[in-house]
């Protein structure tokens, strides 16, 4: 039997996928695995038990990843889950920038008393108008499955995109309409294109990437629309290219006092994901995802461990290692193993960085000697049984 704890209410499509194996905690005190959505986790003190946590989205900017990796705690997220529900935000983003709709809306609300409120407007109309996205270049940095589907779908709508992204997937490179653009550095993004969104994850090395210098190379009258996170954009250096004219709209999903309220800046409140059906997606794939790893020990979509997947455990004895990426790891539990006379049916070893995942079937269940002398190999971070 296994419990989990939710941080955050998680879509009820989602906790169905749970056997009866499974019990909800109210509590995380004796949990097996966390599922999280925006709860805060950088101060939570977690269980000992804890074995998972399973983020219901793609970033996990609110969970310690690396403090988790050294208690052998594995940390999934969801990528792709929400990103037709991110997608269409960003195309009505990219609408609400070229045709002043909200400022629109707004004065008819202003007006809406009038008698003459229907001549008025053909008179005041032209306050509003703006232009439309077909025809014009979008640029988009970053393709992923958000960034795929916005390429795709402004393709559709007559644009003419140009994607940039040096990491891209063979399966993104897949799903990738054959007309985009490879753009082969971010100087062709900023240099040419009317409309440029942002598509990557907030890492050291994309924090404030569009900053003065990439201000600078932009067209003049650019759209920059930015849903995927605030600290991507240096705030002071977009206040004054929209001051000196460089940029026409800004449009953001984070609310923030140097956005909130500031003309020609368009901020929705974290809404990207926000949708009946990205919930529920996120949810059955992060359970998915759990109960895999809790009954098989196999590890999908985890941003700390690598991906390791060895079927159905139908063995007698499953053993799953976190440990230190370092050297002799496993030549020194293959030692511990055949000293107590056990016989190894499968093994696989994988590495991300500075950590790795051994999932181990063993011909006969591992005797607690053999467990106790493998959680004292130095960097080893934790030993489980999965059966």
């Amino acid at each position: 039997m296994f419990q989990y704890h939710c941080l955050n209410p998680i879509a009820k499509k989602g906790l169905d996928c749970f056997s009866d194996r499974y019990r909800p905690s109210d509590t995380l005190e004796n949990a097996d695995a966390v599922l999280v959505r925006s709860a805060q986790m950088l101060e939570l003190e977690l269980p000992v038990s804890v074995l998972a946590v399973a983020r219901a989205g793609a970033g996990v900017n609110n969970i310690p990843v690396r403090e988790y990796s050294q208690k052998g705690v594995v940390v999934f997220n969801t990528p792709g889950a929400n990103a037709n529900g991110v997608k269409e935000l960003v195309i009505a983003g990219m609408l609400l920038a070229s045709r002043d709709i909200v400022g629109g809306i707004e004065w008819v609300e202003k007006e809406k008393d009038r008698e003459d409120i229907g001549k008025l407007a053909e008179k005041q109309k032209k306050q509003f108008a703006g232009c439309e996205i077909m025809g014009k270049k979008l640029g988009i940095i970053g393709l992923g499955a958000i960034g795929t589907m916005v390429a795709n779908a402004a393709n559709a709508l007559g644009m003419d995109v140009y994607g940039y992204d040096p990491y891209i997937s063979v399966d993104a490179a897949w799903n990738l309409s054959r007309t985009i653009h490879h753009s082969q550095s971010l100087d062709e993004i900023y240099t040419q294109c009317d409309y440029i969104t942002i598509h990557v994850p907030l890492l050291d090395s994309t924090r404030q990437m569009v900053g003065k210098e990439a201000f600078g190379k932009m067209k003049d009258g650019v759209v920059l629309l930015n849903f995927a996170r605030d600290l991507l954009v240096d705030e002071e250096a977009l206040l004054e290219a929209m001051n000196n004219g460089k940029v026409k709209k800004y449009v953001t999903d984070f609310a923030n006092p140097t956005v909130a309220g500031h003309e020609n800046i368009l901020v929705t409140p974290h809404l990207g994901a926000s949708t009946e059906e990205s919930e529920e997606n996120c949810a059955v794939m992060a359970v998915k995802e759990l109960r895999d790893f809790l009954e098989n020990g196999n590890i999908r979509n985890s941003v700390n461990y690598p991906a390791c997947d060895m079927g159905t455990c139908v063995s007698v004895g499953r053993v799953a290692l976190m440990h230190k990426n370092i050297p002799n790891m496993i030549s020194q539990v293959t030692n511990i193993l055949g000293g107590e006379g056990l016989n190894i049916a499968d093994m696989t070893n994988k590495s991300k960085g500075e950590y790795a995942y051994t999932l181990i079937d063993l011909e006969n269940a591992a005797s607690a000697h053999a467990l106790e002398a493998l959680t004292k190999i130095d960097g080893m971070f934790r030993v489980r049984v999965i059966k």
